[in-house]
């Protein structure tokens, strides 16, 4: 998998960066209008960061993965030929 880092601006509930509501890539801003799916990678170990993965529907009907690594505090959006709707 390849990775474009990305800004993603986020819902702060009880937790910072809780969920994505919209993100720029390549200058434009896209609007989440569904979080489709979300899942975790990695553990409380060091040796691999905790990343927070969300399948999402933008406002243009794409679909998108988008990653959150707590560690870099950094979001990023997994480059695909295609996503499965």
């Amino acid at each position: 998998m390849q990775f474009e880092v990305i800004e993603v601006q986020c819902y702060a509930g009880y937790k910072s960066n809780e969920r994505p509501v919209s993100f720029i890539l390549s200058g434009r801003e896209y609007h989440i209008i569904e979080i489709i799916d979300r899942w975790y990678e990695g553990s409380a170990d060091s040796s691999m960061p905790l990343l927070n993965y969300f399948k999402v529907k933008t406002d243009d009907g794409g679909h998108h993965i988008i990653r959150y690594n707590r560690l870099f505090d950094k979001w990023s959006l997994v480059i695909q030929d295609s996503l499965d709707g």
